[in-house]
């Protein structure tokens, strides 16, 4: 096991280039099973739940090779699917929650997909009806196993077919899109997600010679081919560390440019941390924080508490609300964070209580935060991460607090963030890995 040792209160200066983003990569990565051609993807981070996917298609007969940093090639034009019935497959396969988008691409080319229920973030329940729930609408048989927690779904051949998702699922999206792509027929899907990440999957899978049309929209029209091609592709930056930043430099009165951003598919991210009342501005495909020495925390128009809520895209990202949080802790005034999906993602607010921040949890999924204005610096504390989004939250509130901080379980921040103490330390952090022996 690794923690962190932080010593905080000092302010950072330099440039950042945000990684690939994650929930794209975990998308994409999955739809090279669909090909029996080659496909090269760039900007993938080298994080731990992505390497794990990674290994998991090379377990499956994948032949995958690093490139260059963050330059993966995929050929899966030779795939065992034995291995889905083997116990190391359950245990890989229930590790790692990205592994339930192996099931669409399995299914739609080879009439089988098996997944162990996945892991993941301890942050409350997240079904995967949506997605067994579309594929046995395209025609495929579902089976689960409660005595191994085991998933299958057989269909030797789908069929296309209108879908009303009863929620806007990411992955369940980009599971059953991934599944119709090869289909007999037309498949609408309503009520889809449409955030970046699927976008750029189904312009992946275009690329490929899928018929995708509605990208970008709520409802998405898949006509299916008999198969698809190679190709190359790039992800976005992710925006989830491009948000973890722009907090990051505001608490801790830092000055950061944020490089290659791809604003045009930030949404409303910025203009929610602007509400918080940060500063910053666009230079080109660039954001430039300057130091925020004091920011002040909008209010709505009829002059009541500011709400900052999670919302299906455009909305703000659900990823996101553990960063704004904290952030607000250091703001002057008050705002109402209010997570709506995961019940388990505020609990770690008891310790930003113990740094001595003032937040009032009001129950599972909102918080109260009444903002210090920096009139009482937080104090480091030993803790633990319990996620990746609230692990990286309490890296920053360490970063701005007064003395030594300590964070266990850092792999799990290890899940979604690329080497970031060696990058923030690059531009003056103080930030110390230490392994201990177990």
């Amino acid at each position: 096991m690794s923690e962190f040792i932080i010593q905080g209160g000092h302010s950072l200066k330099g440039e950042l280039i945000p990684q690939g983003a994650k929930n794209e990569a975990l998308q994409v990565i999955c739809a090279t099973l669909l090909t029996a051609e080659e496909i090269v993807i760039e900007n993938i981070p080298e994080i731990r739940d992505v390497l794990k996917l990674i290994e998991l298609l090379g377990d499956l007969g994948v032949k995958t090779q690093r490139l260059s940093q963050g330059v993966f090639s995929f050929h899966a034009n030779n795939i065992d699917l034995a291995y889905l019935e083997s116990n190391e497959f359950k245990k890989k396969g229930a590790a790692l929650r990205g592994s339930i988008m192996i099931v669409g691409p399995l299914l739609a080319r080879f009439g089988k997909g098996y997944i162990p229920s996945p892991g993941g973030d301890k942050i409350g329940r997240r079904r995967l009806d949506t997605h067994f729930e579309g594929f046995a609408a395209l025609g495929a048989k579902f089976e689960f196993l409660p005595e191994e927690n085991f998933y299958r779904v057989h269909g030797d051949s789908l069929y296309g077919k209108d879908i009303l998702l009863d929620e806007a699922s990411v992955t369940g999206t980009a599971n059953i899109v991934m599944a119709a792509a090869l289909a007999n027929g037309v498949t609408t899907i309503t009520n889809a997600a449409c955030e970046p990440y699927v976008q750029q999957l189904c312009n992946m899978l275009n690329s490929m010679g899928a018929k995708i049309s509605g990208v970008g929209s709520n409802v998405l029209t898949i006509e299916g081919v008999s198969t698809l091609k190679g190709c190359k592709h790039r992800c976005l930056p992710d925006m989830i560390e491009i948000g973890s930043f722009i907090g990051l430099a505001a608490i801790t009165q830092s000055e950061i440019t944020l490089k290659n951003c791809r604003i045009d598919k930030l949404g409303i991210i910025p203009r929610t941390f602007q509400r918080l009342g940060i500063q910053m501005e666009t230079r080109g495909d660039d954001i430039f924080i300057p130091e925020n020495k004091h920011y002040e925390i909008d209010t709505f128009i009829d002059g009541s508490i500011l709400t900052i809520s999670d919302q299906i895209w455009p909305g703000f990202t659900p990823d996101l609300i553990s960063i704004a949080l904290v952030t607000a802790t250091q703001a002057r005034g008050t705002v109402l964070i209010h997570q709506k999906m995961f019940e388990s993602r505020l609990f770690f607010v008891d310790n930003l209580i113990d740094m001595g921040a003032q937040i009032i949890l009001c129950d599972p999924h909102r918080a109260t935060v009444i903002g210090l204005d920096r009139r009482t610096q937080l104090r480091g504390i030993t803790m633990s991460s319990p996620d990746i989004r609230a692990g990286v939250a309490l890296l920053i509130a360490a970063m701005s607090a007064k003395g030594k901080s300590r964070i266990r379980n850092i792999e799990q921040i290890d899940r979604g963030y690329e080497s970031i103490e060696t990058r923030l330390n690059s531009i003056g952090a103080h930030i110390e890995r230490v392994t201990n022996e177990m």
